[in-house]
C-alpha cells in the first residue's frame, strides 16, 4: 500500500511569488517592497482560513456517536488535537493581520526592539517577524536562561 506523503509549502510558494530582487538604489520597504509581502500575508492567511475550514468541515463529517468507548476516545483526541492545531492557526492569523496593519502604518520591515531593519531574506522566511536577528537571538538566549 502506496504511503501518502503530505507535501508542506513554504510561504512563497503558497504565494506563487519568487523571492524579492532588490534593486539598485532602491528604499528599504519602499511600495514595491511593502506590496510583496501584503500579497505574501494575504495568500498566508487565506490557506490559514482554509485549514480551519476543512476541519469543521471534516468535524461536521466525522463525528459519530461510536458506540464503543474506545472508538469514541480515539475520535474526540483526533479533534483535539485538530481543535489545538487550529487555535494556533486562529493566533497566528491574528499575527498576520497585526503585521498587515503595520505595513499600512508604514511600521514594517523594522525591528521593534533596537529599530534597524529586519531583512528581506529574513522576513520572507517569517514574515510576522518583529525582531532583528541580532535582538532575536538576544532574546532567546535570555529566554533559556530564565527557563533553564
Amino acid at each position: 500500500m502506496p504511503t501518502q506523503i503530505k507535501k508542506t509549502l513554504g510561504i512563497l510558494a503558497i504565494a506563487g511569488v519568487e523571492p524579492y530582487k532588490v534593486k539598485r538604489d532602491e528604499e528599504y520597504m519602499g511600495k514595491a517592497q511593502r506590496d510583496h509581502f501584503t500579497k505574501i500575508l494575504n495568500a498566508w492567511r487565506t490557506q490559514l482560513r482554509q485549514e480551519v475550514d476543512r476541519t469543521v468541515d471534516h468535524m461536521k463529517d466525522e463525528a459519530s456517536n461510536f458506540p464503543d468507548p474506545i472508538d469514541r476516545a480515539t475520535q474526540e483526541e483526533e479533534f483535539s488535537l485538530e481543535l489545538r492545531a487550529r487555535d494556533r492557526e486562529r493566533k497566528l492569523i491574528k499575527k498576520i493581520e497585526k503585521t498587515l496593519k503595520k505595513i499600512d502604518e508604514d511600521d514594517f520591515g523594522f525591528c521593534d526592539s533596537c529599530g534597524v531593519e529586519i531583512g528581506i531574506r529574513r522576513l520572507e522566511a517569517r514574515p510576522t517577524a518583529e525582531l532583528c536577528i541580532d535582538c532575536k537571538t538576544l532574546a532567546e538566549i535570555k529566554e533559556r536562561q530564565i527557563v533553564g
